[in-house]
């Protein structure tokens, strides 16, 4: 039998435990960011979610991503952080 050894590329000794962010009891009149990863068709999940995001009464503000390979960019982050009250981030393949 061969034994294997199975290693943690992110060198967490312990899972991080974060508490989840509060929810608002409802997203009308509020801006809602559609954050688009630039991942292939994350763009038709997001044009339905927005469909029925403004029929609830939000505000939708789409944004994405230059590549799915990299974090946003520290300027977009900033913009959305100041701009939206809820992000939704989506990928899709």
């Amino acid at each position: 039998m061969t034994t294997r050894i199975l290693l943690d590329p992110t060198g967490e000794r312990t899972a991080a435990t974060r508490p989840r962010a509060s929810r608002p009891d409802s997203l009308k009149g509020r801006t809602v960011g559609l954050l688009d990863i630039s991942k292939a068709r994350g763009n038709v999940f997001l044009d339905r979610i927005e469909e029925l995001l403004r029929a609830d009464g939000a505000e939708v503000v789409r944004y994405r991503k230059p590549t799915f390979t990299k974090p946003a960019p520290v300027d977009l982050r900033h913009e959305i952080a100041n701009t939206c009250d809820v992000v939704i981030e989506a990928l899709a393949d």
